[in-house]
């Protein structure tokens, strides 16, 4: 399988990846925990079926100490007993932010209200920043139908 289109070649889509991917940095370097940061990446990418992105932050959160057990049942979170409060109100918040478009009033106010017990505001932002880049970045993968499967951890950087 080969993708529609050449994201890593094309040049107006590295100009682009080029802001996008400074936002991912400011991400980074924020307070956020990086766990909470790959579970939302994660389960983003699994409700948006971006395999690319599934692939990468699964490699990548491994690469990071994550354990599998834990990868393993991120689509299950609410059944799952291996997950802080904190990550199951990021998990709720994400998956909310994510089908926004199913949601006729939008995130409720009890799904921030309960990520808002957990993070400080400076976190709530960079919450709201990794939900909404992980879901800009499976856009760009399922619309070209990037192949996934062969990404290494730290690949890009």
């Amino acid at each position: 399988m080969e993708a529609r289109l050449n994201l890593f070649e094309n040049p107006v889509a590295a100009k682009i990846f080029r802001y996008v991917n400074s936002a991912g940095r400011a991400l980074s370097e924020s307070t956020l925990p990086a766990a909470t940061q790959e579970l939302v990446k994660l389960r983003a990418s699994q409700i948006n079926g971006c395999g690319f992105c599934t692939d990468m932050h699964t490699k990548d959160a491994l690469a990071a100490g994550e354990t599998q057990q834990r990868l393993n049942l991120v689509a299950a979170w609410r059944e799952a007993k291996v997950f802080t409060e904190a990550e199951r109100a990021a998990l709720e918040l994400t998956e909310q932010g994510t089908r926004i478009a199913d949601a006729a009033g939008g995130v409720p106010d009890e799904v921030w209200a309960n990520a808002a017990k957990y993070y400080d505001e400076d976190q709530l932002a960079a919450l709201v920043a990794a939900i909404a880049l992980i879901n800009m970045y499976n856009r760009f993968n399922v619309l070209v139908q990037q192949p996934a499967g062969d990404y290494e951890p730290g690949q890009f950087g």
